[in-house]
């Protein structure tokens, strides 16, 4: 009964404008809502389906250590674009596929070189149409999963693609290849593509190898010669690079280990091939020098390329992988962020690496003068006056979340380049990658090296996230130095020390150093300091060898007030004005008051209504 009632009033309440238009607002709101519902379950499946393939099960087995590395800090997953071979440099993942070392810079994914003319100091800016890698394609292939990830500490990157060769469901019908791409750190000209194959099937795997001398693509852009010298052979190709605006012509020329154009793997066994190639660069010249600069350059090449051709392929990865280890001995942690304007771990690793990618090494290269050399290490040990200014943390353009092209990288580059030329470390920039990677380190907590001190000169109100600078350089020491939060949030730096050579003294103290100052030691807990705000602000912390100079510190600051860290905030932040709650009390009163009235006229004003209605009837009177 009940139910009939309603659907009876249903004519009724359709007959009104509003309920009419309520009604077709919540139609259209279902259909959007079971549109993209639906579109989110098709893209859903999609992804869903891939791990029960053969492939993906497969690739999840082979890059299971990735994960570990990753949350390390020392390694960055690449989106699936970018491991794709033959892509397009670039997609809607964080990163790119890139390995370089200053001299050379290698898109992986769309197999480009990138490279610097000789004698410019500049990074490789000049896109060459070279293809630098080593295609293998599947032949008889049912499905297939990749992914990528660089290797920071490495300075590699490690591709993995698993090809599904037969009709089972398992792992064990799959094909694995390896691959791993390094640009030499400490041999600018060379780079290296390690290629391992593992057929664990019972068929015979077969995959087509383009060679980058072999390639179609070259055209009449490079000529290519197959050159044998002391009984080994390798390709020489020779080309040119034009310049905008100019009529100037930089040449190129790249000698590449010669590889066989199919490569076939019998069952349960292993393919292995590395292949070494080594780029020289003329600096811009005239065309009528062509014939000469050419001749010079294959020279070059032929050379190196025999003398690496006869090292172990092990021992050139392991002086590239050490090297690159050296440098990363500096660094940014994060490690708790509470806002949305601090970097992450991934997008400060990932512009450690790619800037350090694109620059040169002048410490590394044999030819320097000794003279040159002391004045680089000189300033790489104590950067005096380096970095002024407020910390480059919060700089998204310096530390940006996405980049998603060589140019960009190339850019980001130069604008470090320049920011840390403005703020007094043109010595570091001098000092090349090993220069940059402390200057970065410096900027990013306000680091500041004076003529007897260093200060940490962080803005007391960004306090709230918590990090760590490790590797700085001081004097032949390492200064590890953490912003922490304590179990009621409250920040406090930590600092140890890592002394390289023969122990030196080192002390330290807290704004204001109205404390002594304290002994750093190589001890593992290292040593805590309170986080003191002075007025007007001064730095931090202090950091000196000389005890002195410390202890004079404090009746040079002329400090009007220290205060705790919470007290400043309290200070800062003291919440809303007495005005803004004087308002909202008066407001409060003044409702009351009103509604005081209204209850008052209505019941006991003139023409007022008797509170309760008498219950007493009047006869009516007889006539």
């Amino acid at each position: 009964m009940w139910l009939q009632q309603r659907l009876k009033g249903l004519p009724g309440l359709l007959s009104s404008s509003w309920a009419r238009r309520l009604l077709l607002l919540l139609a259209l709101l279902l259909v959007a809502y079971w549109y993209l519902g639906a579109a989110r379950a098709r893209r859903g499946a999609g992804r869903g389906a891939e791990p029960r393939g053969a492939a993906a099960l497969c690739l999840q087995a082979a890059t299971g250590v990735w994960r570990a590395q990753a949350e390390r800090g020392d390694a960055l997953p690449l989106p699936e674009e970018a491991a794709a071979a033959g892509g397009g440099g670039g997609g809607p993942g964080p990163g790119l596929a890139l390995a370089g070392n200053g001299f050379l810079l290698l898109d992986v994914a769309a197999g480009r070189l990138w490279v610097s003319a000789a004698g410019s100091g500049g990074g490789p800016a000049l896109a060459t149409e070279y293809p630098a890698l080593v295609r293998l394609r599947a032949l008889g292939g049912r499905g297939e999963a990749r992914a990528a990830l660089a290797a920071l500490r490495d300075g590699a990157v490690r591709r993995v693609r698993c090809v599904q060769t037969g009709p089972g469901a398992g792992a064990g019908d799959c094909v694995t290849v390896r691959e791993e791409v390094v640009a030499h750190r400490s041999r600018p000209h060379l780079y290296l593509q390690r290629i391992r194959i593992a057929n664990p099937t019972e068929r015979v795997a077969a995959f087509e190898a383009s060679a980058p001398a072999s390639a179609p693509s070259l055209g009449g852009r490079f000529a290519t010669s197959l050159e044998k010298v002391e009984e080994r052979q390798f390709l020489l190709s020779s080309g040119r690079l034009l310049l905008a605006g100019s009529p100037k012509v930089v040449l190129m020329v790249v000698a590449a280990k010669k590889l066989v154009s199919r490569v076939q793997v019998a069952p349960k066994s292993h393919f292995d091939e590395t292949v070494l190639s080594v780029v020289y660069t003329s600096e811009p010249i005239e065309v009528s020098r062509l014939e000469e600069t050419f001749s010079k350059l294959r020279e070059s090449a032929k050379k190196e390329m025999l003398e690496v051709m006869q090292m172990g392929v092990e021992d050139l990865f392991q002086e590239h992988q050490q090297t690159w280890s050296d440098l990363f001995i500096s660094g940014v942690e994060m490690r708790r962020i509470t806002d949305s304007h601090t970097p992450s771990s991934e997008t400060v690793n990932m512009t450690l690496y790619y800037v350090l990618s694109s620059m040169p090494a002048p410490l590394l290269d044999p030819l320097i003068s000794g003279e040159d050399r002391e004045k680089m290490e000189a300033s790489l040990n104590y950067a005096d006056h380096c970095f002024s200014g407020h910390a480059t943390m919060h700089a998204e353009n310096l530390w940006p979340a996405k980049l998603t092209s060589v140019t960009q990288i190339l850019q980001l580059s130069d604008l470090w380049k320049l920011t840390l030329q403005k703020r007094g470390c043109k010595g570091l920039v001098a000092a090349g990658v090993h220069g940059l990677m402390q200057g970065m380190v410096l900027s990013f907590g306000g680091l500041q090296f004076t003529e007897n001190h260093l200060q940490f000169q962080a803005d007391p109100d960004v306090l709230h996230n918590s990090y760590s600078l490790r590797g700085i350089h001081y004097n032949k020491d390492l200064i590890n130095l953490a912003v922490l939060l304590d179990a009621e949030g409250k920040p406090f730096l930590h600092v140890s020390v890592k002394f390289q050579d023969k122990p030196v003294r080192l002390y330290a103290c807290e704004a204001g150093c109205m404390n002594e100052p304290v002994e750093l030691t190589s001890e593992a807990r290292g040593h805590t300091f309170p986080i003191m705000v002075t007025q007007p602000i001064t730095p931090l912390l202090y950091i000196s060898t000389d005890l002195i100079h410390l202890q004079d510190l404090r009746h040079t600051l002329h400090l009007k007030a220290i205060l705790a860290h919470e007290e400043h905030m309290a200070k800062q932040y003291p919440g809303l004005p007495f005005l803004f709650w004087f308002s909202v009390a008066s407001l409060i009163t003044l409702f009351h008051l009103f509604l005081f009235k209204l209850i008052y006229n209505e019941y006991c004003g003139p023409g007022a209504k008797p509170l309760f209605r008498s219950k007493v009837t009047v006869p009516d009177t007889i006539p």
